[in-house]
């Protein structure tokens, strides 16, 4: 592949755990442990192929709010020995990668969970090399309209309106360190490509889509990269 043309900025919508379980006879979480460790292989392989930038969605405020209890405790508990791990792997380290959680995790999470979370970034905050970030209690229709939220509110005693631009507005997103995408990747599409709850809305208003029929925990390294390389050959018109 052109080193030069590789997707700066990815994001992965990871759909399909629970259908892979359900279609093995097995238990949801049981299909959310196996996407854990599926993160892991292509947060390795997107280094390895040169993106920069990850992003993988990791739970919206319904999948912790509407699941069955069982399932949400397994979830978070995933999560306390992923990110565990996440944080304590020397590659984190050696390739600089920068750890972003997005979301309404903080509102959301346990305390434990949360701590984990915050010594992930905080322990990353000046790498610059790599970033892998992840959206956790987080959606896009949510993002927007509290970026919304806090304009009016700062208007009430700042003289915002005048000048407002796009940059006014990006910067009181959640996710406003998050760099415009250049591809998204939903897998487990099953013959029905579609967007989710608004996902990354202003950062994705000219990716490229990319969709894949296997669920997530099939979906390997070198699915990745077949991604990618469909990426390189499209010709991107960037809404023109």
């Amino acid at each position: 592949m052109d080193k030069s043309k590789i997707p700066y900025h990815v994001a992965i919508i990871p759909d399909g755990n629970r259908r892979w379980a359900r279609h093995r006879g097995l238990k949801s979480w049981e299909g959310h442990e196996e996407g854990a460790k599926r993160i892991e292989e292509l947060s390795r392989q997107a280094i390895k192929i040169g993106i920069t930038c990850l992003t993988f969605w990791g739970s919206s405020v319904d999948n912790l709010t509407k699941r069955p209890l069982l399932e949400k405790r397994a979830l978070l508990d995933i999560y306390e020995r992923y990110f565990q791990k996440l944080v304590a792997d020397p590659m984190i380290m050696e390739d600089q990668t920068r750890i972003g959680i997005f979301g309404r995790w903080r509102e959301q999470f346990p305390e434990k969970l949360k701590k984990i979370l915050q010594e992930g970034i905080e322990k990353t905050v000046r790498h610059k090399k790599t970033f892998l970030n992840f959206l956790l209690a987080y959606s896009g229709e949510d993002d927007v309209l509290a970026a919304v939220r806090k304009i009016i509110e700062k208007s009430r005693t700042q003289n915002l309106l005048d000048n407002f631009s796009a940059e006014t507005f990006s910067r009181e997103l959640l996710t406003a360190d998050l760099p415009a995408v250049d591809l998204v990747i939903r897998t487990g599409v099953e013959g029905d490509p579609h967007n989710s709850c608004g996902f990354l809305m202003w950062q994705t208003q000219n990716s490229q889509l990319y969709f894949s029929e296997k669920f997530f925990p099939d979906f390997t390294g070198e699915d990745l990269i077949c991604a990618v390389k469909s990426f390189i050959h499209r010709e991107r018109r960037m809404g023109k």
